[in-house]
């Protein structure tokens, strides 16, 4: 019987999509810049492989959230699932725990306007706070898993302080996700 997803999946071309993947149960497999490298390198592999332009992307020790455009929406499924499988299957190999299933699920937004990006962007950028990786926004330049450090070092520290004034940080937490 086909189970549909929920909230169901849209798949737009040329869309730009905020995305959360989270892992069961939010069990924190990936404790560690090791282990979150694991999922940033099957991430850049992924970025290659569909052709994606990512511009934000954060990654903790249970869940990650990236925000990109696609060019084909029917691939947004296939792209997740080659992070997840890819990161599965290296952190399994390592563990030595064959066919253990690690991630849960994912969560899709397709941004709507500029706005939305801006809103989705710092919230991926402000995750390393919010979790405790670091204390202060600026800390965020020294956690290499975020691309916070890329847009201070791209456009400046003036630029992504005007992108969090203008645009202030919304909790975009799911009810009961487990975060």
């Amino acid at each position: 019987m086909f189970r549909q997803h929920h909230p169901p999946h849209w798949y737009k071309d040329n869309s730009i999509y905020f995305i959360t993947a989270r892992t069961i149960d939010a069990e924190s497999y990936f404790i560690g810049p090791s282990k979150r490298k694991i999922i940033y390198d099957a991430l850049k592999e992924g970025i290659k492989k569909f052709k994606v332009d990512l511009y934000a992307f954060v990654i903790l020790n249970n869940h990650y959230h990236l925000l990109f455009k696609i060019q084909k929406g029917v691939e947004l499924t296939n792209f997740i699932g080659f992070i997840n499988g890819k990161s599965s299957k290296t952190l399994n190999e390592l563990e030595n725990k064959s066919g253990r299933k690690i991630w849960y699920q994912y969560w899709d937004h397709c941004i709507r306007n500029e706005k939305d990006f801006f809103l989705h962007f710092n919230y991926e950028h402000h995750n390393p706070v919010k979790h405790g990786y670091v204390n202060l926004q600026e800390e965020a330049l020294d956690y290499q898993f975020c691309s916070y450090k890329y847009w201070v070092d791209k456009e400046g520290i003036d630029w992504l302080s005007e992108c969090f004034a203008r645009y202030p940080i919304k909790d975009f937490t799911i009810e009961h996700d487990g975060f």
